[in-house]
C-alpha cells in the first residue's frame, strides 16, 4: 500500500477515519471507520450514501451499540490498520486497475467495502437497511464516467497558481477547500442552486449576483457550488470550473501610493482572463462600488465592468437586499452585468432539514449528543423569540452556543478537587516552613501527608477524566432555552418549582404594594401565568389593559409592583408620558424620524426602549391626551405584536404587558363617595358607574381600538380601610429607610389614625399622604437628628400627644 497512489481526497478519508477511531478510543482502524471516513469527506461516494439514508449519525449509534467505547488512548499517527482494513484496500487497487485508473479514490474504497461482506462496515449498512445494489450501480456509473484525469485534479490544483501569482495572494480556493471537507454540508437551496448554474452556463451576462437577508445563506449556496464541481457532481460545461474567493480588503491594504490598487486589481484580471475555468467569487460585492477610489482613481466596479460586459472574466457576487438597493440599483450600468438571485429565508420545515444535516458537524465538534427536541426547539424558540435575525443563522447559532455551554460546565474542575489541590498547597507551605526551621521530623510528616494526598487527587481527577469520557453529553431543549434566555432575557426555560409557586402566589405579592384593586390584580396575575405556560397567543403581547379610575389609587403603583414582581425590578417598566405626544408630528419619536430629518440614527423612544429590554412592562400614562395618530401605532402592536420602527427594522412586542391608564370618567367614581369594593349592596351601583365610564371610553376611542384591549378595569375609590392599610405600606417603606441608615423606628398605633385625620379629602387618593408623612413626620424627625436628640443605633419611638407627632427614644 503506497499513500503515493492515493488522491488528497482519499487521504482526507482516511484521516477522518483516525480521528473517529481515537474519538471511540478503539485503538485501531476498522472497515467501520473507513465508512465514517467516507461520509465525512462528503464527496461523490457520501452523497450516494445520504441518497440511500445512510448519515455518519446512523453509522456511530450503530458502532456504539456494536463495539461500545474502548478505552485505548492513543495519538491518531499510532493507529494501526485491521488485517481486513488493509485487505480493503488491495481490493480498491484493483478496483482502480478494473477501471484503467492510476490513482485510489474514495469512490473505489466504497466499492471494495461494499463486497467486504463479512467486514463490520458492511454489516452495519445492511443492519440500516441501505440498498446495497443501487449503490454499487450508481458508483460504478460514476467510476465509468469519470476519466483518471478527472478524479486526480488533486494533484494538479497547485498548477494553476503558477502562472497567476497575484491571484494565489489575494484570494481564497473554495474548491479545494471544499475538497478538503473545508466547509459544512449543505442542505436544500436545491432551487436556488440549480438558477445559479443556469446563470453560469450563459453565453453572456453569466455573472449570478445572489441577494437575500443577513443569515439566510447566501455564502452557504456558493460553498455548496463549490462542494458539487469538487465531487463532480455538475454539468459538463461547468466540471472543470474552480471558484476563487477574492478578498478585496487584502487587495486594498498596503496600497500606499495612488494607482497600486488598481494595478493589484488590473493584474489579477489579467490573470482570471487568461484562465477560462476560474470563477470569481466577491461576497459583500457592494463594496467593490467606491472601493481604492481616492481622488483621480479608479474604483474597483468602474475596472470590473469592461470584462464582465465582454464576457473575460465570471464572477459571482453576495450582497443584502438593502446594500443592492442602495448601491448596485443606482449603478445601472454595474447592474445589467449581473443576474439577481433571491435567497428567501428558509422555512421552518427547511431550516429542520439544514439543522438535521449539521448535527453530525456540531456533535463532533462539541463532542456532545444533540437531541431532536433540542434541534426543533431551536427552530420554533428563534422564531418566537428572536425576530431580529434570520433563519437558519439564528438557530444553528443557538444549537452551536447549547453544545458549547453543555461542553464548558463538565469541564469546570469540581468543587471537591479544588478544596483537595488548596490542601495539598498549605501543606507544601507548611513543609517548607518546617525545612527552613529545622523542624525535620514535622517536615517528613507534612512530607508523607503531601504524598497521599497527591496520589488521592490523582485517582479522584482520573476517575472524573473517564466518567466525562465515557458519559455521552446530551443537548436538550431546556438547554436551547437557557441560551435564548441569557440571549433576550426573556424567560422561556422550564418553570422551576420556586418559580411555579411564585407565580401562583403573584396576587399575594401584588397586593403587599396594592391595596384592593382585585379586578385589576386578578387579570393582570392571570394574564402573565397564561404567558408563562405558554398559552398565551404567540402573535400578540401577554397582555394589553386599560386602567381607569381617580387620581391616586394604584393604578402606575400596580405597574410598578407588577415590574418588581414578575420582571426583577422597577426599572423594567417603560414609562411613556403621554401628554408628551399631543402634537402630530410628535408620534415619529415613538417609532424614529424618517431617513432625512433630524433624530433618524436614534431611534423611536418605545421601540429602541422595547428592542433592548423585550420582556418588560410599558406604561402608557394619561392614554387619552394622545394624538389619534399615535392610536394607529397602537393598533398594529396590540393585534399583532410586533411594530416596525423609522429604520425598517421590525421590534418585538410579542413579550410585553401594555398598560394604559386614563382619567376618563374620573368623576363619575368621586361620586360614589361610600361604595365598598365588591360589597353586596353597592355591586350595582358600581356596575351602573362602570357602563357610564365605558360609554365616555366609548365617546374617546374608536371601536377598533378598545376592541383589541384585552381588559379595561375600573379601579374603585379608595375607603378609610384602605388608606390604612396603604399608610401602612408607606410607614413600613420608611422604616426600611431609616434602618439602613442605623436607625430602628417603632410607629404608635395612634400615628395612623391622626394621620388620616389630617387628610380631610380623600378624592386625591393615597398621594396626599405622602406630603402628610413628609410634612408631620419626616421634616420634624431630621430636626431632631441634627439637634442630637436622636442617637443612631438606638431604637426609636413614634407617638402623639396634644402638640402633634413627637419622637422618644427607647432601650
Amino acid at each position: 500500500m503506497s499513500n503515493g497512489r492515493f488522491t488528497e481526497r482519499t487521504q482526507t478519508v482516511i484521516l477522518e477515519a483516525r480521528k473517529e477511531s481515537r474519538d471511540f478510543k478503539h485503538g485501531y482502524i476498522g472497515t467501520e471507520h473507513i465508512l465514517l471516513g467516507i461520509l465525512n469527506e462528503g464527496g461523490y461516494a457520501a452523497s450516494v450514501l445520504n441518497k440511500n439514508n445512510i448519515y455518519s449519525k446512523d453509522i456511530r449509534e450503530k458502532i456504539e451499540s456494536y463495539l461500545g467505547y474502548g478505552e485505548i488512548e492513543v495519538l491518531s499517527s499510532d493507529l494501526l490498520l485491521t488485517p481486513r482494513t488493509k485487505h480493503l484496500l488491495d481490493v480498491s487497487f484493483e478496483e482502480v486497475k478494473n477501471f484503467n485508473h492510476k490513482y485510489v479514490n474514495p469512490e473505489h474504497i466504497l466499492l471494495s467495502l461494499l463486497k467486504e461482506e463479512d467486514g463490520v462496515a458492511y454489516t452495519i449498512l445492511t443492519q440500516l437497511q441501505a440498498d446495497i445494489k443501487s449503490i454499487k450501480n450508481d458508483i460504478y456509473t460514476f467510476l465509468e464516467e469519470k476519466d483518471d484525469e478527472v478524479l486526480i485534479q488533486d494533484e494538479e490544483e497547485e498548477d494553476i497558481f503558477d502562472n497567476m501569482p497575484n491571484l494565489k495572494k489575494y484570494s481564497v480556493n473554495m474548491t479545494k477547500i471544499a475538497k478538503e471537507c473545508g466547509y459544512d454540508p449543505v442542505i436544500g437551496r436545491d432551487k436556488e442552486t440549480q438558477r445559479v448554474l443556469e446563470i453560469l452556463c450563459r453565453r453572456v451576462k453569466n455573472n449570478p449576483c445572489l441577494i437575500g437577508e443577513p443569515g439566510v445563506g447566501k455564502t452557504a449556496v456558493v460553498e455548496g457550488l463549490a462542494q458539487k464541481i469538487s465531487s463532480g457532481n455538475i454539468p459538463e460545461i461547468l466540471r472543470d470550473k474552480q471558484i476563487f474567493s477574492l478578498d478585496l480588503t487584502n487587495i486594498i491594504a498596503g496600497a500606499k501610493y495612488r494607482g497600486e490598487f488598481e494595478d493589484r486589481l488590473k493584474k489579477i484580471v489579467e490573470e482570471v482572463k487568461g484562465n477560462k475555468n476560474i470563477i470569481l467569487f466577491i461576497d459583500e460585492i457592494h463594496t467593490i462600488i467606491g472601493a481604492g477610489g481616492a481622488e483621480g482613481a479608479i474604483d474597483a466596479s468602474n475596472i470590473l465592468k469592461p470584462s464582465l460586459a465582454r464576457g473575460d472574466i465570471q464572477c459571482i457576487g453576495a450582497t443584502t437586499i438593502d446594500e443592492y438597493r442602495k448601491y448596485i440599483e443606482k449603478d445601472s450600468a454595474l447592474e445589467r452585468r449581473f443576474q439577481p438571485v433571491t435567497i428567501g429565508e428558509p422555512t421552518k420545515e427547511e431550516t429542520l432539514r439544514i439543522l438535521m444535516g449539521l448535527r453530525d458537524k456540531y456533535e463532533a465538534h462539541h463532542r456532545t449528543k444533540i437531541t431532536d427536541d433540542a434541534i426543533n426547539a431551536a427552530i420554533e424558540m428563534s422564531d418566537r423569540y428572536i425576530v431580529d435575525r434570520f433563519m437558519p443563522d439564528k438557530a444553528i447559532d443557538l444549537i452551536d452556543e447549547a453544545s458549547a455551554k453543555v461542553r464548558i460546565e463538565t469541564l469546570v474542575t469540581p468543587t471537591d478537587l479544588k478544596d483537595l489541590e488548596e490542601e495539598i498547597q498549605v501543606i507544601i507551605k507548611e513543609k517548607e516552613e518546617s525545612i527552613r526551621i529545622q523542624e525535620f521530623e514535622k517536615a517528613a510528616s507534612l512530607r508523607d501527608e503531601e504524598k497521599r494526598l497527591k496520589k488521592e487527587l490523582n485517582n479522584r481527577l482520573g476517575a472524573w477524566n473517564r466518567n466525562n469520557s465515557v458519559n455521552t453529553l446530551v443537548v436538550q431543549a431546556e438547554d436551547i432555552a437557557k441560551v435564548v434566555s441569557s440571549w433576550t432575557n426573556i424567560p422561556v426555560e422550564r418553570i422551576t418549582e420556586k418559580e411555579s409557586e411564585r407565580l401562583l402566589k403573584l396576587e399575594e405579592r401584588l397586593h403587599k404594594r396594592v391595596v384592593g384593586q382585585e379586578d385589576a390584580v386578578t387579570s393582570i396575575a392571570r394574564a402573565i401565568r397564561r404567558a408563562r405556560v405558554g398559552l398565551q397567543d404567540p402573535n400578540r403581547p401577554i397582555g394589553s389593559f386599560i386602567f381607569l379610575g381617580p387620581t391616586g389609587v394604584g393604578k402606575s403603583e400596580l405597574c410598578k409592583a407588577l415590574a418588581e414582581a414578575v420582571f426583577g425590578e422597577e426599572n423594567n417598566m417603560i414609562r411613556i408620558d403621554m401628554s408628551e405626544y399631543m402634537e402630530k408630528h410628535s408620534v415619529s419619536r415613538l417609532i424614529g424620524a424618517p431617513p432625512g430629518y433630524i433624530g433618524y440614527e436614534e431611534g423611536g423612544q418605545l421601540t429602541e426602549a422595547v428592542r433592548r429590554r423585550p420582556y418588560s412592562v410599558i406604561l402608557l400614562d394619561e392614554i387619552e391626551k394622545a394624538h389619534s395618530d399615535v392610536f394607529n401605532i397602537l393598533l398594529q402592536i396590540l393585534e399583532d405584536g410586533r411594530l416596525t420602527d423609522g429604520k425598517g427594522k421590525v421590534v418585538n412586542f410579542k413579550n410585553t404587558i401594555i398598560i394604559m391608564t386614563s382619567n376618563l370618567g374620573a368623576h363619575s367614581i368621586n361620586k360614589q363617595r361610600n361604595m365598598g369594593f365588591l360589597n353586596s349592596d353597592k355591586k350595582e351601583d358600581y356596575d351602573s358607574m362602570k357602563e357610564k365610564i365605558l360609554e365616555d371610553l366609548k365617546k374617546n376611542f374608536k371601536p377598533e381600538f378598545l376592541n383589541r384591549i384585552d381588559d379595561t378595569i375600573v379601579f374603585h375609590k379608595l375607603e378609610r380601610n384602605d388608606m390604612k392599610n396603604i399608610l401602612d405600606v408607606m410607614l413600613n417603606d420608611m422604616k426600611y429607610r431609616l434602618e439602613k441608615n442605623d436607625m430602628k423606628v417603632v410607629f404608635k398605633e395612634d400615628i395612623k389614625d391622626y394621620l388620616l385625620n389630617k387628610c380631610k379629602d380623600n378624592e386625591y387618593g393615597a398621594r396626599p399622604f405622602r406630603r402628610i408623612i413628609t410634612k408631620e413626620i419626616e421634616d420634624k424627625l431630621s430636626e431632631e437628628i441634627l439637634r442630637g436628640n436622636v442617637i443612631k443605633g438606638e431604637s426609636l419611638e413614634v407617638f402623639v400627644d396634644s402638640s402633634g407627632v413627637e419622637f422618644k427614644n427607647i432601650s
